[in-house]
């Protein structure tokens, strides 16, 4: 099925004029898409307690049968998969071979939220986000939400408690910028990277988005494309330049296929895709 998308104009393409189709569906919540320099689409189902592989053309088959509520996942450099496992509340690493390593369950002692969203910087350095949701609320052991950076030798540092709740995360195509969104506040904030990957000059980008901030990727130019009540497009100047309407509201995104001129959404129970004539940032 294919859907009319009705949007503003971004830099070299019209929104107007892209399509959306459904590339998966029969899921009760579909979160966490990445691309895998392999050829395919990593997706959560958190309800199901699965992870999905897809291949462009083929029926999705279950890479994890039980992933503890995964919920972002990501690749690094290597093609290591770290997933947010929301059950366990913990962050954790698989290798090529299949073998998996815990990297950060705590923080001072203390259990993590619910890790929801993560990603991973060509030189290895980890950030993700730890809010609550729901009954996560009730059983959490910290009094905070947080933004947490795991170095390349495991080391666990805080980048951020802000008031709202963190969600989505991505970095500018140089990979020296970390863009957080907060699904409270509706706003997206920049954080300056160094080769360290010490996060630095907290700002506001951009504020008042539409609907409520989840997950987020950024395109080679640097723009960031935002889920929330549609996906919002922003410059990398936090300027407004459209948005893609999707049928269901969305998780998250993620520029796929072998070009990385798809742009794969997940939106509660189906994963839809739209061509786009610009290609994704990626970090791995």
């Amino acid at each position: 099925m294919v859907a009319v998308v009705a949007c503003g104009a971004l830099v070299g393409q019209n929104l107007a004029d892209v399509h959306v189709e459904r590339a998966a569906s029969g899921y009760k919540f579909t979160e966490g898409p990445i691309w895998s320099r392999e050829g395919f689409l990593l997706f959560s189902d958190i309800p199901n307690n699965k992870i999905f592989r897809s291949v462009p053309g083929k029926a999705p088959e279950v890479f994890r049968e039980q992933s503890n509520g995964a919920n972002g996942n990501a690749f690094d450099a290597q093609g290591r998969l770290y997933t947010c496992e929301s059950v366990t509340r913990r962050i954790t690493r698989t290798d090529k071979k299949g073998n998996l390593e815990v990297l950060a369950d705590k923080w001072e002692g203390k259990r993590l939220n619910s890790p929801n969203d993560i990603v991973v910087r060509k030189d290895g350095q980890v950030y993700f986000t730890d809010p609550a949701f729901g009954k996560d609320m009730d059983t959490r052991e910290l009094d905070f939400f947080g933004v947490y950076h795991i170095t390349p030798k495991g080391q666990l540092e805080l980048v951020a408690k802000p008031k709202g709740r963190p969600n989505g995360l991505a970095f500018s195509p140089d990979g020296k910028i970390l863009y957080v969104d907060n699904t409270d506040e509706r706003n997206v904030r920049a954080y300056d990277l160094d080769r360290n990957g010490m996060a630095t000059n907290e700002r506001v980008l951009i504020s008042d988005i539409e609907g409520a901030p989840d997950g987020m990727k950024v395109d080679e130019k640097g723009n960031l494309y935002i889920a929330a009540k549609a996906i919002a497009v922003y410059s990398r100047e936090g300027k407004p330049l459209g948005k893609i309407e999707i049928a269901e509201t969305p998780s998250n995104c993620a520029f796929g296929d072998p070009d990385l001129e798809t742009l794969y959404v997940t939106a509660r129970t189906t994963v839809y895709k739209v061509r786009l004539n610009v290609k994704g940032s990626t970090q791995y």
